[in-house]
């Protein structure tokens, strides 16, 4: 089994060598026998799954002499009780790699079904997309947008260097929100868009004269959103962002814009209960 194309194998080997470190004290001592094991891996809630390639090869990297099978794949939905996964073999093994394994499903199937959740709540007639943003925790952003994709969410920069987004502080530091653009403009490749973040509107006519690609209305109550949206027309892509919820959803998928941006898909998604069951055979 190889390692996915979100992960890498020097990614495992961390994250296996942080909670083993010098060695599994329990594990190694609790019993002088080699023994074998069966173990079932099962959602303990309802959830959309995610991570079970690399949590499969969290397994077979610890122990390459394990059998694995995958009973389920990612980007199902699975309801409380359904098996995603069966191990054989040393039961050390297993009990060495439950944790790490666990705690990658575990996380990753609770962005996927948060995502799944929001996307959900786009109005049926809308092409208005889900997206998440740059608010991932450090060291797993690959991970975490992976599960929003899984989820049926969209991807927002993977970096700084992925494209241009003018914020609030930026347009501090260049002194106007043209100055900003045409600096900027003036440095980067063309393959590059520019996306400028407006609070007014005022604002989004002076992101529109400087022709900026991308203009994200952020924190605008909906009235006025729905006059950017207009003043806005083809002339450049649009994202909402800004106290975006669960609630708000269908409401403003309803006004038009390209995007709707939700830090709360990786920032604030809840893990999903999942857990190991072992069996000595």
């Amino acid at each position: 089994m190889r390692c996915p194309d979100y992960a890498t194998e020097e990614f495992v080997a961390g994250i296996i060598r942080e909670d083993i470190g010098r060695g599994d004290v329990t594990t190694n001592f609790v019993t002088n026998e080699i023994r074998n094991g069966r173990a079932f891996i099962k959602a303990k809630s309802d959830l959309v799954l995610c991570g079970v390639d690399l949590a499969a090869y969290v397994f077979e990297f610890i122990d390459e002499t394990l059998d694995i099978e995958l009973l389920a794949r990612d980007g199902e939905k699975l309801c409380a009780g359904e098996r995603i996964m069966n191990i054989s073999g040393n039961a050390a093994s297993i009990l060495k790699g439950e944790r790490t394994a666990l705690n990658l499903l575990q996380r990753m199937s609770g962005i996927a079904s948060l995502t799944a959740e929001y996307v959900s709540e786009i109005d049926r007639y809308s092409e208005t997309k889900i997206a998440d943003t740059r608010k991932t925790t450090p060291g797993l952003r690959t991970l975490e947008k992976y599960a929003v994709r899984t989820g049926g969410g969209s991807n927002h920069r993977f970096g700084l260097d992925d494209g241009v987004m003018i914020k609030d502080n930026h347009i501090v530091l260049a002194g106007s929100i043209t100055q900003a653009v045409e600096n900027v403009r003036s440095k980067i490749h063309h393959l590059l868009k520019i996306e400028v973040e407006t609070t007014n509107l005022d604002e989004v006519r002076e992101a529109l004269a400087a022709k900026a690609d991308v203009i994200m209305l952020d924190n605008m109550d909906y009235d006025m959103m729905a006059e950017a949206i207009e003043t806005i027309g083809d002339r450049a892509k649009i994202e909402i962002s800004g106290g975006v919820t669960l609630e708000k959803i269908n409401e403003l998928s309803k006004l038009g814009a390209d995007l709707i941006s939700v830090g709360a898909l990786t920032h604030s998604a809840v893990a999903k209960d999942i857990n190991l069951t072992l069996e000595i055979i």
